[in-house]
């Protein structure tokens, strides 16, 4: 979780600079808005991220139940 949350701040950060060299920003302003799009992009993967570990976590579940439910509706069969 720690890496995802990082990479998204490096993304947050690059993306930030990227708006700010393109709009000639100066080199305080830019780094500003470069150091908020991180903090705002590491907050968005960070709910993203819990998600997402939610959502895989969830399917693991079901597919635990469902075969608990399958081997336990096969029963042997009774001998007579």
């Amino acid at each position: 979780m720690k890496a995802l949350i990082i990479l998204g701040a490096i993304v947050g950060f690059l993306i930030g600079a990227g708006f700010g060299l393109a709009a000639s920003s100066p080199w305080p302003a830019m780094l500003w808005r470069s150091c908020a799009a991180a903090l705002a992009a590491c907050i968005l993967t960070r709910w993203w991220g819990r998600i997402w570990m939610q959502g895989l976590r969830d399917s693991l579940e079901q597919r635990r139940t469902r075969r608990a439910t399958s081997t336990a509706s096969i029963q042997p069969a009774k001998k007579i």
